[in-house]
């Protein structure tokens, strides 16, 4: 399943392949950012994504980028509330990925997540983990 983030007339586009999505509950949600301070806040997101779950990989896309430093937040909103919930505050209970794939102790920083996009076409693989 292939969706898109909002088209510019001009950019880049970054393709990301989502591994391991466990069932098809609730949709996938795929957040794109550009700048640390916005890390991790949805609101605060360039662009979402959102597509219906499928068990598997899932292939979606954020076009219109300019070239430089992005980073991806991905989540599995298996009970579609559209935030991913959290244990204590601070364990995700639903599955969860970012670009780069790094190992997370505590909170995911930006720097660890951030790959450059390239135009035409950057593409990665992010894991969830759940």
């Amino acid at each position: 399943m292939l969706a898109g983030g909002n088209a510019l007339a001009d950019g880049g586009k970054l393709i990301v392949e989502l591994q391991n999505v466990r069932d098809s509950a609730g949709n996938i949600r795929a957040s794109l950012y550009r700048e640390p301070d916005s890390f991790r806040k949805e609101d605060k997101a360039l662009k979402i994504v959102s597509l219906p779950a499928v068990p598997g990989t899932l292939t979606l896309s954020f076009d219109g980028l300019a070239p430089g430093r992005y980073a991806v937040m991905v989540y599995h909103d298996a009970n579609d509330d559209q935030k991913l919930n959290l244990r204590l505050g601070m364990f995700p209970t639903e599955g969860y990925g970012l670009s780069n794939n790094p190992k997370v102790m505590g909170p995911p920083r930006f720097d660890d997540s951030a790959i450059e996009v390239k135009a035409p076409e950057s593409r990665i693989a992010i894991r969830l983990t759940y």
